[in-house]
């Protein structure tokens, strides 16, 4: 069993996961994955400062996976045209009034360092250090045109999240590992 299927397997076990997916995440499907959170989270009567922060971490998982993940589809069209599609996978749900976001995607071994060492520093600042990080980060990211965000989605969701962020990486083989990433809202 690969480490993602059996990471969700004790996840829906020991949790109430309320929404899964696992495959092709393309910019289009990001749409329709928001407005099933959307009706999710009005239908579950979640208060709307709770909404908006998983909302938020969803997003910006979506966006991480869609950009950063390493297993890709690709497909071609009748005009000839190739396209990349990333695939991933998610889980919400809810464990002890709290709501719970996992994600996961497969990227290269020569950027989980790098990864790790942003993701624990994030998670040595408290809410106002990060609201500053934030914003330095904006400053820095507007002299940089070249940049594509440079880890504001991280910052996004540490500034969201009620506990550190957690991850995990497994070995996937080769030069890839499997990123794991579990968000408490």
């Amino acid at each position: 069993m690969k480490p993602d299927l059996l990471r969700h397997s004790r996840m829906l076990e020991d949790n109430h996961a309320c929404i899964m997916y696992r495959g092709p995440i393309r910019a289009e499907k990001l749409e329709a994955f928001a407005e099933m959170l959307q009706k999710w989270l009005d239908l579950e009567g979640v208060p709307s400062g709770a909404a908006q922060s998983v909302f938020s971490v969803f997003i910006e998982q979506m966006n991480n996976m869609i950009m950063h993940s390493s297993d890709n589809e690709h497909t071609g069209n009748a005009g000839g045209k190739c396209s990349e599609t990333s695939k991933g996978s998610f889980i919400i749900g809810m464990r002890d009034r709290a709501y719970f976001l996992q994600s996961g995607n497969v990227m290269e071994n020569s950027h989980v360092e790098s990864l790790k060492s942003r993701i624990d520093f994030l998670n040595t600042l408290n809410k106002d250090e990060l609201q500053q990080y934030y914003h330095q980060r904006i400053k820095a990211e507007n002299d940089n045109p070249a940049s594509k965000g440079a880890g504001l989605g991280l910052i996004e969701i540490a500034k969201r999240a009620t506990s550190r962020i957690d991850y995990e990486f497994t070995a996937y083989g080769g030069d890839l590992s499997y990123f794991t990433m579990y968000v408490t809202v």
